[in-house]
């Protein structure tokens, strides 16, 4: 009899008639490891610090011993023997054990590359071993290492399949298989150019535009968007407001010198600041700044400030923003060199100044740079990302300059937002109901009151539905208003989230993102998303993309990074983020539960009476079943730590 080990979506074992059989845990991680094996065999005590880590050798040597013991007896019980123990060794039979965990590997793979690749879209777009509670070292790295071949193998299966697509149904399966790529690897270049070939032999050059334009659209069935109003931003535009044209040539701009002025938005590129180890990188990144501000110089749609100047003020930080007031600039263009020996790379973000929003960022690899070539492909390559994103938004700012009023109403109230305390999200609730009180359909202003909703709902721990469902409509609104505002997607997915419906709020999460793909408070709310999805691991690469993006880290962004190392059992590490924050004591119910895990009861119990002076009536259980977690594993992780703790 053959039995099957499923590793992606579940982690089970299964029998010719596909009846699950009730192996330990353990026991299943014990076969998934084996058979990645080359020899399908291993040591006794390189499989104990794979299960336990390296805890007492002899605890975790009685551990393994009751195990295999339990084993034995299930193999007896199905007359079988897939698991065999010879010695010091154990070692799997393949001949009694298959696993989809085979399929992606190159040994494992058979028929024509489009058959393999339409296998390995099936398997991983499913989560691989599911919530499994291992937490060594050893098995943490393997995971790692596991999903790093998944990826390598579906890339290059991709690559050998993209052109063998012949009907709308090979199609889909490329779609599925870019969009997978896409999430693991989303500032890779390769693999930004690998999908817009994908796209292109499709002779489809919008079906990426058209993907995200259905999911958008799910979106806005499910908040029930009337589809007969028009929104905000449809409305004409006078003359000096119109936006700059996509294609540079500045069409439909007014002719006044004056007008042009106010219309055509200015931009000034800093120069580098050099974090690196070699001084020969910061002369390459500054020659290479000086290449792309004169190649603004072709698009008419933007006006840049000299070089000269701009060199001037990134060497006077003080001066920065009395500077960048009275020339009237919009955009920044940030950059700074990291790294050393062959690992030195340029990061460049690209930030509106009203807000301080990142629009744009990439990191570019300037080992063995060869100057004549790669210095002109990465200037032209940033000059036209830049100039897209920034026409873009100005686009999407048409109602800003209509409704000015309300736009310096908005702009005080995230000011109040940026510290996350009950009276600052008051003061801001406040400056946007006069936002709104200015311009009733302001979708910023709608989508940030709906925030302050959701964040007193976290903030009072009460778990008060009205306050959510407030979040909820506030955000309903948004969409309806602006059914292109990230924010207003962002903000049904966070209330969507802190009710429940976890579907709904990671399918909005993404629309959000594939709006704003670096906007960092978009991919820090859908990081947060993640890790009530249960999904950790997801969540902390997200989060720390967010930090790289805005290294003045907010305490919300701090605090989503503890709650993903905490589900990941590194307490330590969930420790370390909540003291980076401005206000720690926003996660004071975290902390503790962390300290209490590491068996620092002491300084758990300073926090749980800390918790207590503000807020007597705080229970455990109310709590967490007011707060979401998608899977009972992690729920109960975080009761654990709280009850230990004293609460």
């Amino acid at each position: 009899m053959t039995f099957v080990l499923e590793t992606f979506g579940k982690l089970r074992l299964a029998g010719e008639d596909g009846g699950v059989i009730a192996l330990p845990e353990k026991g299943l991680l014990l076969l998934a490891y084996l058979l990645t094996l080359d020899d399908g065999a291993a040591y006794r005590t390189t499989i104990a610090r794979f299960l336990w880590g390296e805890t007492d050798n002899g605890a975790s040597d009685t551990t393994l011993r009751k195990l295999l013991s339990r084993l034995k007896a299930y193999q007896s019980d199905l007359g079988s023997s897939f698991i065999s123990f010879e010695g010091s060794t154990i070692a799997i039979d393949r001949a009694q054990l298959t696993s989809d965990i085979q399929l992606v590997r190159e040994d494992g793979a058979a028929g024509t590359a489009f058959a393999r690749l339409r296998r390995l879209v099936k398997l991983l777009d499913q989560p691989f071993l599911g919530p499994v509670k291992c937490q060594s070292r050893e098995f943490k790295s393997w995971v790692v290492d596991e999903g790093n071949r998944h990826v390598e193998l579906l890339e290059r299966t991709l690559r050998e399949a993209h052109g063998d697509a012949r009907t709308r149904d090979d199609a889909e399966v490329l779609r599925k298989a870019a969009v997978i790529l896409f999430r693991s690897e989303p500032q890779d270049p390769e693999t930004l150019q690998l999908l817009l070939k994908i796209f292109n032999a499709e002779q489809d050059v919008e079906s990426l535009q058209n993907y995200f334009a259905k999911r958008r659209g799910s979106i806005e069935r499910g908040v029930k968007v009337s589809s007969g109003g028009k929104s905000s931003g449809d409305a004409k535009l006078p003359a000096q407001a119109r936006a700059p044209s996509r294609n540079g040539a500045g069409a439909g701009l007014p002719v006044e010198t004056s007008s042009i002025a106010h219309a055509i938005p200015r931009l000034v590129l800093l120069p580098p600041s050099n974090q690196s180890a070699s001084p020969d990188a910061g002369l390459i990144a500054s020659s290479l700044i000086e290449d792309i501000t004169i190649g603004f110089c072709a698009f008419n749609s933007l006006r840049v400030i000299a070089p000269y100047s701009a060199v001037q003020v990134g060497h006077n930080v003080e001066t920065q923003a009395a500077f960048f007031e009275r020339q009237a600039v919009n955009y920044v263009l940030e950059t700074r060199i990291s790294g050393s020996g062959d690992d030195v790379s340029l990061f460049a973000q690209l930030i509106f100044v009203d807000d301080a929003q990142v629009l744009w960022a990439e990191r570019f690899g300037l080992r063995r740079l060869d100057l004549l070539r790669d210095k002109r492909a990465i200037s032209r390559q940033i000059a036209l990302s830049v100039s897209r994103e920034i026409a873009r938004h100005e686009e999407q700012r048409a109602d800003i300059e209509l409704n000015p009023v309300a736009y310096h109403r908005y702009l005080a109230g995230k000011r109040d937002m940026a510290r996350m305390t009950l009276p600052n999200l008051r003061r801001a609730r406040k400056e946007m109901k006069a936002a709104l009180s200015a311009s009733p359909d302001f979708a910023p202003a709608l989508s940030a009151m709906g925030r302050t909703y959701s964040k007193e709902w976290l903030l009072t721990a009460r778990g008060d539905i009205e306050l959510l469902k407030q979040a909820e409509n506030l955000a309903r609104q948004a969409i309806e208003k602006r059914s292109d505002f990230a924010d207003g997607y962002r903000e049904f997915g966070v209330a969507k989230l802190l009710q429940g419906d976890f579907d709904e709020s990671a399918e909005a999460m993404e629309v959000a993102e594939a709006l704003a793909p670096h906007y960092a408070d978009v991919i820090a709310d859908h990081a947060d998303t993640l890790v009530h999805c249960s999904r950790p691991g997801m969540a902390l690469q997200k989060i720390e993309r967010a930090i790289e993006l805005n290294p003045l880290t907010p305490d919300m962004y701090l605090w989503t990074a503890a709650g993903a190392n905490y589900a990941l059992g590194e307490f330590a590490s969930s420790i370390d983020y909540i003291g980076q924050m401005t206000d720690p004591s926003l996660a004071d119910r975290l902390a503790a539960a962390s300290w209490a895990m590491m068996g620092h009861a002491d300084k758990a119990r300073i926090l749980v009476r800390r918790v207590r002076e503000a807020n007597p009536n705080f229970d455990v259980d109310t709590w967490l079943a007011a707060v979401p977690s998608k899977e009972q594993w992690h729920k109960d992780l975080y009761r654990e730590g709280l009850k230990k703790a004293g609460f």
